[in-house]
């Protein structure tokens, strides 16, 4: 029997890269959907609801496919820091981040709707930042394109500047738990 193919519900380019390095063969398909995004939603429901909305929109369309959506985003003090809309925003939640613990939350959901298949994993990571001044804030903005990526940075790109440590999943804090997405393709025989 032929193996499903999979696709990534994603237009991050961090995850097609993060997937990639699995080793498996996938396509790209971009769920046309609106994101839920309010702050004061449970981080852990949001990329839940998020992630099964772009793997629910793709499998509806190939319901053959072995369809993977994600969502990830950053919480801290009762909120969650989706993507900045400016720089502005961007620079208020690193300050905000400022030496202090936050969580990064990561929705997995994972659609056969031909088989009957779904699977819905959620993982957290914890990220320690440096206390930052004005100028490392701006030092930090100048290296990294901060707009598409939750809580204004991206630990895989200059976060020597600004991140004292995690704990948990580094690939998680990047956009897709690589660990978690490994055992649930094993699972469905694609590893």
């Amino acid at each position: 029997m032929a193996r499903p193919p999979l696709i990534l519900a994603s237009a991050s380019p961090r995850r097609r890269e993060l997937l990639a390095g699995l080793g498996v063969e996938f396509e790209v398909v971009v769920a046309r959907i609106v994101e839920h995004e309010h702050p004061a939603t449970d981080p852990r429901v949001m990329v839940a609801h998020n992630a099964a909305l772009k793997a629910d929109w793709v499998a509806a369309r190939r319901p053959e496919a072995l369809v993977l959506g994600a969502d990830t985003t950053v919480f801290i003090d009762g909120t969650a820091l989706n993507k900045p809309r400016d720089a502005t925003e961007a620079r208020a939640m690193l300050r905000r981040l400022s030496g202090r613990t936050h969580t990064v939350f990561t929705g997995l959901a994972l659609r056969r709707t031909e088989a009957g298949l779904a699977i819905d994993e959620g993982v957290s990571s914890e990220v320690t930042f440096h206390l930052l001044d004005e100028a490392r804030i701006e030092a930090y903005l100048a290296r990294v394109d901060t707009l598409d990526k939750a809580g204004g940075y991206a630990i895989q790109e200059h976060g020597d500047l600004i991140v004292a440590g995690y704990t948990g999943s580094f690939t998680n804090i990047v956009g897709l738990p690589v660990e978690t997405v490994k055992h649930i393709l094993t699972r469905c025989g694609l590893l």
